[in-house]
């Protein structure tokens, strides 16, 4: 004896398929991290800095060692891929990714980038930062070539904003 499947059969049928295929997708897809509202102090601070804070220098916000950081998307200009414990292979294209707030109109040109391996100073390189928008973002390639410990620290004059360790193998 054959079988009929009724419409509402079907309906039912295709609508738990796609309900399951939506649980699925919804368990593979990371969830989203809430983002901290900051404190109404912190943005004003930011406000009157950027807008009010000319001379006053650039603040780095963060900064990474990346072999990649992408050049269209929605993660434009953003590091990828960042360098993990593990370190690098000698020869590795590295990047340091900085992020900058800095004060709207003013440049700065007194930003270096330095490489060291254990204690010899093997690379320093100059940043230039421009107060265009809200976040100054630039990234630096240093040349880590040789295996060993290897410190690159970002500077403003002999002042050290940041120091990053790095393995290379």
């Amino acid at each position: 004896m054959k079988k009929l499947l009724t419409r509402s059969m079907v309906c039912a049928v295709l609508g738990m398929s796609s309900l399951a295929l939506a649980q699925d997708a919804a368990a593979e897809a990371p969830a989203k991290e809430p983002v901290k509202a900051p404190t109404a102090d912190a943005v004003r601070e930011t406000w009157n800095y950027f807008y009010k804070g000319q001379t006053q220098g650039p603040v780095l916000v963060e900064a990474k060692l990346c072999t990649e950081v992408a050049k269209e998307g929605a993660n434009k200009y953003e590091c990828t891929v960042e360098v993990g414990a593990e370190g690098v292979k000698a020869n590795t294209q590295v990047m340091l990714w900085q992020a900058y707030l800095v004060p709207q109109g003013d440049s700065y040109e007194d930003i270096m980038v330095q490489t060291k391996q254990g204690n010899v100073v093997r690379e320093t390189k100059d940043v230039k930062l421009k107060g265009d928008g809200w976040r100054a973002r630039q990234w630096t390639g240093v040349r880590l070539n040789k295996p060993g410990n290897w410190t690159v620290t970002v500077m403003r004059g002999d002042q050290v904003l940041k120091e990053l360790q790095v393995k290379v193998n």
